[in-house]
């Protein structure tokens, strides 16, 4: 995988990836920025959602169970004496559909822990994270 950011003045950057596909990087008004992309760490976050609820949808519909809908959130709590660290990351999963079994929800979280999401390999480096999930039933 490559990546490169170019600077659009300001605090603006444009991230590309060797896909081509862009996006803008920026900074909160009160430090510099226009608050026109996303701020790194949003974006880390979301790259973390996005990881483990690809690796998560993924393994479910493998073992066939009726997934309807699906969101994935991420609370990434900032030390006081550095707001820029993580002390503690929690994904919430909210999984809608009918008879999801909890043990293969448990289990697809399981081996995305351990086993795919390399974003959640890197950041439980720099601080503990916590899943937690909840089933809706929806009948069809």
């Amino acid at each position: 995988m490559k990546a490169s950011v170019t600077w659009n003045g300001g605090m603006q950057f444009e991230g590309t990836a060797d896909s081509g596909h862009k996006v803008i990087l920026d900074a909160a008004p009160e430090v510099g920025g226009q608050d026109s992309g996303f701020r790194p760490m949003e974006l880390m976050a979301m790259s973390l959602a996005g990881c483990t609820a690809m690796d998560v949808i993924s393994i479910l519909t493998k073992k066939r169970q009726k997934v309807a809908g699906f969101e994935v959130h991420v609370n990434a709590r900032r030390a006081n004496e550095h707001p820029k660290v993580f002390t503690e990351i929690e994904i919430r999963y909210v999984l809608r559909g009918e008879n999801i079994d909890p043990a293969a929800v448990e289990r697809a979280l399981e081996l995305s822990e351990t086993k795919y999401c390399p974003a959640q390999a890197m950041l439980r480096e720099a601080a503990p994270i916590r899943l937690v999930y909840e089933i809706q039933e929806v009948v069809a």
